[in-house]
């Protein structure tokens, strides 16, 4: 297990990376981007034996990495659509978080097709042999049976068992299956980052690239104001929606994925995920997906964006209406907008191509290698952020000529990783197992040593105190923002995050002394 010294991220560490590229320092590979994609490239290159430097605007997973549907999925939606090597990709990179790399952080999610009067019988019978294809290419991906069950027919009281709001009138049964399902799409990301610290990288958030070139960057210390130049033997972009900003002759076309969000009871507190199909466009589903903490997402869309690219989306009421409308489609009692606790949106970096909608376009990744040797990363999503980093390392290897050793991220843990025998084993609340796996005796042992730190941070929330002080000391976290919208995801509904705004004040506090920036 890594251990938190060598991998924790706080404002003092953040200093002395930051001094130390702004001397002298020529890092073998700079990645600007803390996605999971950037993430993804800082931790292989790293594990590589190559020295790195990553960068980024904002805050570890600021922008499309933490607005998914938290799933970490299979690819049959690409399989139905003739995109069997994404399919088969998205498979194998799900097969190796649920196995190797993120057991403690990715788990198995049922989900019920209802087979509702809507649902004709020869669509149940395609969607059953799309389940079955789904299950053939795990497969072949080689998951064991035993993290992801087959897929099989209920019959009405099986169904309405595991979702109790459906209309019960008509309900012929559902058609059940599993897929992967992230603890946090956020919380992956910073373990990618602190993975990446233990390996010897420097990961600097709130310093925004200017410009870049194959021997490095010219950059901003966000939190001062200071220009400095990065320098480095080769230059990854992995800024995603926003990486045309920085690379000539990136064309993407990007979509917004809008999700609502919905207190459990609103929707009976459903022990499964739904797949809802989407009226009038075959193949495509709404989704359904209770969270631990009491919530459900329900998502998502998929609708062009024209014009500049916003730091943070915003979904439209169109949007939040589609949805409640597919919602009310299934549910014996309507979901009203006056339900709707919170909503959010993230933009996919799509590649342009042909085709009228985003919808149809690939989400096949390509690797770009501009003129003057940055290499870009662009398309993919979020199951596929470890293949994608190799190939953009594979790249600027080739393209800058490096010396280094070969891709090791398939089989390499991040931190917290534990199989789940270990993880039974460990004296702390399950919860914080759940969200943190091996290390969750550390954020309990926090609590133990300040009874104050065992306090909800929120009317409601189970999040306590201790966890957001471990934000601080290792996961990187300098402000309110980074506490309550990444690190926990109480933000996703203003009251909540107002509530906790007091107690995310206090750990702040809790920063290690030596926070200047130079």
């Amino acid at each position: 297990m890594t251990s938190p010294a060598t991998s924790s991220l706080n404002a003092a560490r953040r200093a002395r990376d930051l001094a130390a590229l702004a001397e002298s320092e020529v890092v073998d590979v700079l990645v600007v981007g803390l996605g999971a994609t950037g993430a993804g490239a800082a931790l292989d290159a790293a594990s590589r034996g190559l020295s790195v430097a990553a960068i980024d605007a904002h805050d570890l997973a600021f922008g499309t990495s933490r607005w998914s549907s938290k799933l970490v999925h299979g690819g049959l939606r690409y399989l139905a659509s003739g995109q069997f090597g994404v399919a088969h990709e998205s498979a194998v990179e799900r097969g190796l978080l649920m196995e190797h790399i993120a057991p403690h952080l990715v788990r198995a999610l049922p989900f019920v097709l209802p087979l509702t009067p809507l649902v004709s019988g020869s669509s149940a019978a395609a969607a059953m042999a799309g389940m079955r294809a789904g299950d053939l290419l795990r497969l072949t991906a080689r998951t064991p049976r035993a993290i992801l069950p087959r897929p099989r027919r209920l019959s009405a009281v099986e169904t309405l068992r595991l979702a109790p709001a459906l209309r019960s009138y008509g309900l012929r049964g559902g058609i059940l299956s599993w897929d992967g399902q992230l603890t946090d799409d956020a919380r992956l990301v910073t373990a990618i980052a602190r993975t990446a610290a233990a390996h010897g990288a420097r990961i600097v958030t709130r310093c925004r690239a200017l410009a870049l070139t194959g021997d490095g960057a010219h950059v901003r210390d966000e939190r001062t104001g200071e220009e400095l130049v990065i320098r480095a033997r080769a230059v990854i972009n992995a800024t995603g929606v926003w990486a045309g900003g920085l690379a000539e002759g990136v064309r993407l076309r990007p979509s917004r994925g809008t999700h609502l969000v919905l207190r459990a009871e609103a929707l009976g507190a459903p022990q499964s995920g739904l797949h809802l199909p989407v009226p009038g466009a075959s193949g495509r589903f709404a989704l359904v997906l209770p969270q631990e903490d009491g919530r459900v997402y329900v998502g998502l869309t998929d609708e062009p964006v024209d014009g500049p690219i916003p730091d943070i989306p915003q979904p439209t009421e169109a949007e939040i209406g589609f949805l409640l409308d597919l919602v009310d489609s299934a549910l014996e009692v309507p979901v009203r907008r006056s339900d709707v606790a919170g909503a959010y949106a993230g933009l996919r970096p799509l590649l342009d191509g042909p085709g009228g909608r985003t919808a149809d376009l690939s989400r096949r990744h390509a690797v770009l290698r501009g003129a003057n040797g940055v290499v870009t990363i662009v398309g993919g999503k979020l199951t596929t952020y470890r293949r994608m980093a190799q190939d953009a390392v594979d790249a600027a290897i080739e393209e800058r000529g490096l010396t280094a050793g070969p891709c090791r991220t398939a089989r390499l843990p991040l931190v917290g990783a534990a199989t789940g025998l270990e993880l039974g084993r460990l004296t702390a609340p399950a919860r914080l197992v759940r969200r943190y796996g091996a290390e969750a005796p550390a954020i309990a042992a926090l609590a133990a040593a300040d009874p104050s730190l065992l306090e909800p941070i929120a009317p409601g929330s189970a999040i306590i105190g201790a966890e957001l002080v471990w934000a601080v000391l290792h996961e990187g976290a300098l402000d309110e923002s980074d506490l309550l919208d990444r690190r926990t995801r109480i933000g996703l509904i203003a009251a909540d995050r107002e509530a906790a705004l007091p107690a995310a004040r206090r750990a702040l506090a809790h920063a290690p002394a030596g926070t200047g920036s130079r």
